[in-house]
């Protein structure tokens, strides 16, 4: 187990490839946070909108996304725990790719449903809002399987441990988005 001490003194990701992960993650905490930042400013602004837009989400589907990414990055944290163990760190970050591309085809199939609600004007602007923050977030889950699936490919590591934690910071994205977005 990776412990804050390994992180500190670098033995967890070797060299400086550790101080551009951490830059890495909280720059992009930091874009979401002021993406969230806009969309609570908006909603105490115009309740009535922020009313409107979650009258059309879907806060089930939201909800299996939200344990699709927790079981996710468990299988992302076993594959730091296995690490060391050759081939077998490979299994859990296959898996956590694919319940990556599991989270992408539901949170399609939610835009799907809610797509036709665009353009109703008493959401006002919350809708695009909601499609930027949740799209981003999106292709950083595209993205961050992909990634997961080269590692599993050719696991070294130091590699391991860098998507792991940055499949992390995509898990704490969501699981911050997701009340915000859904249940506020």
């Amino acid at each position: 187990m990776v412990t804050m001490d390994d992180i500190g003194r670098g033995t967890a990701a070797e060299g400086d490839d550790s101080l551009l992960l951490w830059v890495l993650v909280w720059s992009e905490l930091v874009a979401f946070g002021a993406l969230l930042a806009a969309f609570l400013v908006m909603s105490a602004l115009d309740p009535q909108g922020a009313a409107a837009l979650r009258g059309h989400l879907s806060p089930g589907l939201a909800g299996a996304n939200t344990l699709i990414l927790v079981l996710s990055g468990w299988q992302a944290a076993l594959a730091v725990r296995r690490r060391d163990e050759g081939l077998a760190v490979r299994r859990p970050l296959v898996l956590a790719a694919m319940l990556g591309l599991a989270f992408v085809a539901v949170k399609l199939l939610e835009y799907s449903r809610e797509i036709d609600f665009v353009g109703d004007p008493a959401a006002g602007g919350f809708f695009e809002l909601y499609f930027l923050v949740t799209g981003f977030h999106l292709l950083h889950v595209l993205f961050g399987s992909v990634l997961l699936l080269l590692v599993a490919w050719r696991p070294s590591r130091a590699n391991v441990f860098l998507i792991a934690t940055l499949w992390h910071a995509i898990d704490l994205v969501w699981l911050v988005m997701f009340p915000i977005l859904y249940l506020a």
